[in-house]
């Protein structure tokens, strides 16, 4: 029997006006999310409100509810909501309530993905950079000055969230939770202190006491009864750490983040369409697209190693918020044939049937006589002629072809029926001018101090500087060979940082950048 949060409706009575709650169930068995006692199919996009302005928000949401997704997915980014000890800030485009309200405007579900360590590409994770300054402190591991800071942090931000009753067991959009993130690696690689970890984040999250379920991502022993939950390009080979428990994609990438000076990041609409209906056919009930909308990485937010500024991630919605076409409309059209599919996805395990030597249908039936069959041809190569029934099919390589009545072809992840665009910049005419501003800095006697070799930055400025000056005096012979032959010398510097100017004499003589080492 799988596992049932339930929680009840409730009546409020406040200064003689009756305020009616909706039923607000969330539980889940070995099938899917149940929420109000139904089986869902879920679809979900990530959207994180820093990345975007508030003024943008209102539209995102609507175009991932016209392509069709369920949910809207985020992370809560404590090094902006917390900038120092005891601190907070909740506004503009951290202005997580203002978020998950439009979500629940606009008809759709939220999953909050708490952390507090986000990595997400994020400047230190999504850590506070004054948490590393606490005395004792060892991040994520069995550590209780970090420890203390977590609960505090997640305490905060559930009680926020009760505060304006966000919560589906208040009646608000929030259906599902996630603690820490990504966690299993490292608790392999730190062993019982990370195990130790794992268990009390558990506790902790499940005290909470949300009224809705928690995930942990990349976590093959989350414990019970939190589900467990997948990552990654492909999550068809994935399965929960208990029979009773969903099978969930936290993170399906649409693309990958861009360094500075590598190459855009590109993922075909038709692989990624392929890829979902893979997860669904073998019993998956839950994507989430990483990211829907990946939008841009303001001030100093963009963590490493070296991200741009552009977390545009080819998302869906690119980062100004516009439609990615074909692969929104694309994937749009996926998910209409998915919905058509729910009631018999979610009743029944598939029967698997060979077609061929690289070709297979998985079939599911109810007992109330919904019947939905997806056709594969794993070929990367050649088309695949099938029978099934008693009829034909022709599939494209590598595709999935989606028959929501076993019998009627309403989509094929390879062939694209979605408009094409192709985004253009060019030049706009107008009286735009620059002006240039001189930036003050303390006199040179005030703030300087003589070190052997390069400083770790964050160390030195508690990241609230872009850049350090570092300044010495070389004095150069006349006789110098590098001068006789015209040739010029070689400047080493070894330093974890990224970029690296250098000025002789006042003049910029060159620069260098590097992934890892300068």
């Amino acid at each position: 029997m799988g596992l049932r949060l339930v929680l009840w409706n409730v009546l409020g009575l406040s200064l003689g006006v009756c305020v009616f709650s909706v039923l607000a169930s969330v539980s889940y068995d070995s099938k899917a999310i149940v929420i109000n006692g139904q089986r869902r199919i879920l679809i979900s996009g990530s959207i994180h409100y820093p990345r975007s302005t508030p003024e943008m928000w209102p539209d995102l949401i609507e175009k991932a509810k016209e392509g069709g997704l369920d949910v809207i997915q985020t992370y809560v980014f404590w090094n902006g909501h917390e900038p120092s000890p005891g601190k907070y800030y909740f506004e503009g485009n951290y202005d997580l309530v203002k978020f998950i309200k439009l979500a629940k405007q606009a008809g759709l579900y939220v999953h909050l993905r708490i952390g507090p360590y986000v990595c997400a590409e994020w400047n230190f994770g999504g850590f506070p950079v004054w948490l590393k300054y606490i005395p004792g402190i060892n991040f994520r591991t069995d550590n209780e000055p970090f420890k203390y800071q977590m609960q505090k942090f997640a305490t905060k931000i559930v009680n926020m969230m009760k505060a304006e009753r966000l919560f589906e067991s208040q009646g608000g959009p929030i259906i599902l939770s996630q603690i820490e993130n990504e966690y299993g690696p490292m608790e392999y690689e730190i062993g019982a202190p990370g195990q130790v970890y794992t268990q009390w984040a558990a506790k902790m999250a499940l005290n909470l006491d949300i009224g809705v379920p928690w995930v942990m991502c990349k976590q093959d022993d989350a414990p019970d009864p939190i589900i467990n939950t997948c990552n990654g390009f492909y999550c068809d080979y994935f399965s929960p750490n208990k029979a009773y428990k969903p099978t969930m994609w936290t993170e399906a990438w649409t693309g990958w983040y861009t360094e500075f000076g590598g190459a855009v990041p590109y993922r075909p609409a038709e692989d990624m369409a392929f890829s979902v209906a893979k997860f669904i056919q073998k019993g998956g009930s839950f994507i989430n697209y990483y990211m829907y909308h990946g939008g841009t990485n303001f001030g100093r937010t963009s963590g490493g190693p070296f991200i741009a500024t552009s977390y545009d991630y080819d998302a869906p919605l690119d980062e100004y918020g516009l439609l990615r076409q074909p692969k929104w409309g694309h994937l749009k059209d996926l998910h209409r044939a998915i919905k058509l599919c729910e009631p018999a996805l979610v009743s029944a395990e598939p029967a698997v049937t060979p077609l061929g030597i690289y070709q297979e249908a998985h079939v599911f039936k109810s007992d109330s006589g919904a019947c939905a069959a997806f056709l594969a041809n794993y070929n990367q190569w050649s088309f695949a002629k099938v029978s099934f029934g008693s009829m034909h099919y022709n599939l494209p390589p590598w595709s999935i072809s989606i028959l929501p009545d076993c019998k009627n072809t309403v989509y094929n992840t390879a062939r694209v029926g979605a408009q094409s665009s192709h985004m253009k910049m060019t030049p706009v005419d107008g009286n735009f001018s620059w002006e240039v501003y001189s930036e003050a800095s303390a006199a040179y006697e005030d703030s300087s101090f003589t070190m052997t070799g390069l400083l770790e930055q964050i160390n030195t400025t508690r990241d609230v500087t872009d850049y350090l000056w570092y300044m010495t005096d070389v004095d150069v012979d006349p006789n110098e060979e590098f001068l006789k032959s015209g040739s010029y010398p070689v400047l080493t510097v070894l330093s974890a940082g990224h970029a690296l100017h250098v000025f002789v004499n006042g003049e910029l003589a060159g620069n260098s950048y590097s992934l890892r080492l300068l």
